[in-house]
């Protein structure tokens, strides 16, 4: 099911004004070209996008009426597809429905803070019904859900956002982790209360029966123009948990993270199905990055991964610069949304809109993750104990890289 009907937007005079963070008054790429190919272009272009699982196209599925309605009445993007994996002769389907929520945040940045986070509550309660409508097993939010994404300004006054891992935004989820019966993923700035009131960037994992099943703390903490993080928190410390819930064993890689193949390679090692990227990153920094990285690293490590990113443009009271020499500025660009889910066999799903809200739904079929090992053979292959020497040498004080010199190199023709 696609909230959008893929119908070219009206061009001319007539046209309304292309909504702020669309291409091209487009919500996505994928609509873009359904819209202005034929369709038999267009299925030769998703072809090549989003791959081909089990020698398929990826399918959309429809939803209730009740998640539809959820959608049409808050003006949020849904959309929903299902992977599939091989018949298999010893194994039944192992089939869970995954979601996964991208969002603004509600009020301006000036508001009371606890009526910034309150609103954004509220703004988010309507889509995780509508998951829960839909029969969404397990459901991801976005990095630092409860709060603008302040981190650009470097004004410690943010952390007030910050929370226990019992605190607010915890026991609001739990209610309705329980109610329908939905393991959640809450990223959210942690308070740690027994260690000196310290901060993390840290995501909570709510058991279906609305359990703390466990947290992870991002492991990479960019220092990357108005990415520098580190005014708040630093690096984690609970390695690379994967939390093996009613209905799969999921890991969770905290947004930067992405760019590090190895930190998505520890998960895969500690048996992860499903890997979440709950994300904050604009458009100018890395947006071509994004259909790529955690596609790769569902291909690489033979597992699923959901990538989630907010949306919107987030405008904060005080100018802050970045170190680059550029003049002070009060927002750090544009969220560009773009959730999507890729899985083993490289395919992907189309993304959600770049300037909505949006709930993407995939029903996936775990075998699939075993499928493709059996068929890459990427574990049996890895040479993993060459990897570890080079990275226990490299560790040390007097390493020396592995270079072969030309002897001839500066020998005149």
């Amino acid at each position: 099911m696609d909230s959008s009907n893929g119908e070219r937007p009206p061009q001319g005079e007539d046209a309304p004004a292309a909504a702020a963070g669309s291409i091209g008054g487009y919500e996505s790429l994928h609509r873009l070209l359904q819209s202005n190919l034929s369709p038999e272009l267009f299925k030769e272009a998703s072809r090549l996008l989003l791959g081909l699982n089990c020698g398929r196209a990826l399918e959309a599925i429809s939803l209730p009426e009740a998640t539809s309605a959820l959608a049409k009445a808050h003006n949020f993007d849904v959309q929903a597809f299902r992977f599939d994996a091989d018949k298999e002769y010893l194994r039944q389907p192992r089939v869970i429905r995954v979601g996964l929520i991208q969002n603004s945040i509600a009020i301006p940045t000036t508001s009371h803070f606890a009526d910034q986070k309150k609103a954004i509550m509220e703004k988010v309660k309507p889509m995780i019904d509508a998951a829960g409508d839909a029969g969404v097993n397990i459901l991801c939010l976005q990095e630092a859900w409860t709060m603008p994404f302040a981190f650009c300004t470097r004004e410690k006054r943010w952390c007030e956002f910050a929370e226990p891992v019992d605190g607010e935004s915890t026991q609001f989820l739990q209610q309705l982790a329980k109610k329908y019966n939905m393991v959640i993923v809450s990223p959210i700035l942690e308070r740690d209360v027994n260690h000196g009131e310290i901060v993390w960037n840290t995501a909570v994992v709510i058991g279906n029966h609305g359990n703390i099943i466990g947290i992870h703390r991002k492991n990479h903490i960019p220092r990357v123009g108005d990415f520098n993080e580190s005014t708040y928190y630093m690096e984690g410390n609970t390695g690379h948990p994967v939390f093996e819930t009613a209905y799969g064993k999921i890991g969770v890689n905290i947004c930067y993270g992405r760019h590090h193949p190895l930190n998505w390679l520890a998960f895969g090692l500690n048996g992860a199905e499903i890997v979440f990227n709950p994300s904050a990153t604009v458009g100018e920094l890395s947006e071509p990055m994004w259909p790529i990285e955690a596609r790769n690293a569902a291909i690489a490590n033979s597992y699923f991964v959901g990538s989630i990113n907010r949306v919107g443009t987030e405008v904060f009271p005080n100018p802050f610069t970045s170190g680059d020499g550029k003049p002070q500025h009060a927002d750090f660009g544009h969220f560009y949304g773009s959730s999507h889910f890729s899985a083993p066999d490289a395919s992907c799903t189309p993304s959600l809109s770049r300037y909505r809200d949006g709930l993407m739904i995939s029903d996936m079929d775990l075998n699939l993750c075993r499928q493709i090992k059996d068929k890459w053979g990427f574990r049996m292959t890895a040479r993993y104990d060459t990897y570890a020497s080079l990275l226990s040498e490299y560790l040390k004080p007097d390493f020396k890289p592995q270079v072969i010199v030309d002897p001839l190199i500066n020998k005149s023709a």
